[in-house]
């Protein structure tokens, strides 16, 4: 491990970089707004359709066209000031929420809109990557990119609590005016607070062929491709287990508070394990934990083949949410393998693998749950993640180094 990841830092530090602050309250905003939006686009689909597969598409349309952003237009990140991919990104957001709002259009047309500025979600993420890793060093760098990454989880879960409740208050116009509204404040803040002195990393020739050129590079780098699959495959797993958790409370008779209460218990472990491990383990520490950590995510959902009184399902899901603090101790290691000149790009890279691997996580168990009980679906999940984490466990190992 380098010299400057070995000092420890503390929250208190990362929140006292100003453009820390601004990226994490414009990605707060971002997220949120999304969710929000995913919830209001699905009841519009859904009143104008009475289609239940059109209205799962609306849900889900924001997620899986990042797919193409990553593959093909990941480049961006490097070749651009951070600073204006980000604002532009929140400006065509916005600009999509006042069509959504009083353009009334289509549903086709209004599907493809959201498609078409989803595709962009990677470059803007790299572009934060970017960010975060010319501001913060050493161990404010790891808590840093886990604050990111614990804000986008907090505001998902805000979105999808107040999405129905807002949408059924205000109507699906307004609530279309509320997440443009709260892009615009993304943006201001962007733009006031980033960098103006940034250097856009320069380069001729196609987009494309050098978005298709740098992931080849990237997963040809030493390491980075099963870095990658550790930060990506358990947290699929995750979220194929959080997935099945209303028609499991169906099946099981809990009622809404209880139903309510297994939902967020993943998030709560999340929060506990990130602030726990992040302030208490040292950085060499961390890189020790992510693999018991990672069985520490995995075994618990194993013990839904059993009946379970209520309590006891809670507690599995907190813990399994205390396993996710593993990638605290990927952070600097990730950021070590990836080639310099690809930075931007290997942060698209990775945010691209994980959304489509989570949008395919709970589809590939959900199938299995159409054959199966549902909690044994969700055992499943948990036998899968500690299968995989046991096949990734040199991946998962930090190497030994001197110094």
């Amino acid at each position: 491990m380098t010299d400057q990841f070995t000092a420890k830092a503390t929250y208190g530090q990362v929140f006292a970089v100003t453009q820390f602050r601004a990226l994490f309250a414009a990605r707060l905003l971002g997220v949120m707004s999304d969710t929000l939006r995913s919830v209001a686009l699905a009841v519009l689909v859904f009143d104008q359709t009475s289609s239940p597969l059109l209205t799962a598409v609306a849900f889900t349309i924001g997620f899986l066209p990042q797919a193409a952003g990553g593959l093909f237009l990941a480049a961006m990140a490097d070749r651009f000031s951070p600073r204006v991919l980000i604002t532009t990104g929140y400006a065509l957001q916005c600009a999509v929420g006042l069509l959504l709002a009083f353009g009334r259009l289509p549903v086709a047309v209004s599907l493809l809109l959201v498609a078409a500025v989803a595709c962009l979600t990677p470059v803007t993420t790299g572009a934060a990557g970017r960010i975060l890793a010319e501001i913060l060093t050493g161990d404010t760098y790891v808590l840093g990119r886990s604050l990111n990454y614990l804000v986008a989880v907090a505001a998902q879960l805000a979105g999808m609590a107040a999405g129905g409740a807002l949408t059924a208050w205000l109507g699906v116009e307004r609530t279309m005016l509320v997440t443009a509204g709260a892009h615009l404040l993304a943006l201001v803040v962007s733009r006031l607070f980033l960098s103006r002195t940034e250097v856009a990393r320069t380069g001729g020739g196609s987009i494309v062929r050098k978005t298709l050129r740098g992931n080849a590079a990237l997963v040809a780098a030493p390491g980075v491709a099963k870095l990658i699959m550790v930060h990506c495959l358990p947290a699929a797993y995750l979220a194929a287990a959080g997935s099945l958790l209303i028609p499991y409370a169906a099946q099981r008779g809990f009622g809404p508070a209880e139903t309510g209460l297994l939902l967020a218990a993943t998030s709560v472990g999340m929060l506990i394990g990130d602030v726990v491990v992040g302030r208490v383990f040292a950085p060499a520490t961390r890189e020790r934990l992510v693999l018991p950590l990672l069985l520490v995510m995995g075994t618990p959902p194993i013990a839904l083949v059993l009946d379970l009184p209520h309590p006891a399902i809670v507690a599995a899901y907190v813990i399994t949410g205390v396993g996710s603090a593993y990638l605290l101790g990927l952070q600097r290691r990730f950021l070590e393998a990836v080639p310099s000149e690809l930075q931007g790009q290997g942060f698209a890279l990775l945010n691209t693998t994980t959304m489509t691997i989570q949008g395919i996580g709970p589809l590939v168990f959900g199938v299995f749950a159409e054959f199966l009980p549902i909690g044994g679906a969700i055992a499943l999940t948990g036998v899968s993640s500690v299968i995989t984490t046991l096949l990734l466990r040199d991946a998962a190992r930090p190497r030994a180094t001197s110094g």
